[in-house]
């Protein structure tokens, strides 16, 4: 089998739904050398049937299941270990693409910039319907995400494209953590080389409400600051970086129904702030 360039992997959980329209996403890209890989996590609903059918379709795509729900760590790792391309691309299931030059972008700018560990771009946030609400940019340069990383995820894990072989020397995902996993193979991966995200939007987020940094809302947050105490002596501003979490944290424990009223208009406003 010809090694393809990049390896795409979509993690899912009971998505069979929506799943159609984030490949149809990664098939509509002008760069066509991947593998799409996707790595389901014991899907409940008709997920199997699903990436059934597409693969009669399209024989890039490589399906593999647990019969468990491991978690998502766990999920990643099985997807990332089977990975032949040279850099890998995430994708999350309920957030398509945007850009159809996503791939090529990315391929072309990590060819040129072997120092570069990995790159990602902005994200546009839309409703269930496919609504726009707001769209932001991450940090671009490599000295100005450094500056935010303690803050928030530097990377919006659905534009990201990294090095395989760099991911293999980090371990890939940590299993123990159950949250924030993305988070802490981006502090690993910066670790081994600069990152850059480009000032274009390159994927949606679905904001649906059932996102798990809504629904588990604490624990997301416990897990993040326990990033931050992992990479406090590697990156910038660890005192100011633990009062903002420390704030999110508290504000975690305010009764739901208020929580549900302030949400997304803080959630913008965190963007704005730290990307």
């Amino acid at each position: 089998m010809v090694q393809p360039k990049v390896s795409i992997l979509m993690a899912t959980w009971n998505r069979s739904g929506i799943i159609g329209k984030t490949i149809e996403s990664v098939r509509g890209q002008s760069f066509q050398d991947w593998e799409l890989i996707i790595s389901d996590d014991g899907s409940t609903d008709n997920t199997p049937q699903v990436v059934a059918e597409w693969q009669k379709k399209e024989p890039r795509i490589i399906y593999l299941r647990s019969e468990i729900n491991q978690g998502i760590s766990k999920n990643y790792n099985m997807g990332l270990r089977s990975a032949k391309g040279e850099y890998v691309a995430i994708i999350d299931d309920d957030d398509p693409w945007c850009e159809k030059e996503k791939l090529q972008k990315q391929v072309d700018f990590l060819d040129k910039n072997r120092d570069y560990a990995g790159c990602g771009a902005g994200i546009i946030v839309v409703d269930r319907q496919g609504k726009e609400l707001y769209r932001y940019l991450k940090p671009q340069t490599d000295e100005q995400i450094r500056g935010k990383t303690l803050f928030s995820n530097p990377m919006a894990n659905s534009t990201t494209m990294f090095r395989r072989e760099l991911g293999e020397k980090v371990g890939w995902y940590d299993e123990t953590m159950p949250y924030s996993g993305d988070r802490d193979f981006w502090l690993k991966i910066g670790l081994r080389g600069k990152l850059y995200n480009f000032p274009e939007y390159f994927s949606y987020y679905t904001m649906s409400g059932n996102n798990t940094s809504i629904v588990n809302i604490r624990p997301h947050l416990r897990a993040s600051l326990i990033v931050m105490r992992r990479y406090k002596e590697n990156y910038p501003h660890y005192a100011l970086a633990l009062l903002f979490n420390w704030v999110q944290y508290i504000y975690s424990f305010l009764p739901a129904f208020i929580r549900s009223l302030v949400h997304y208009s803080l959630a913008r406003l965190k963007r704005l702030v730290v990307g």
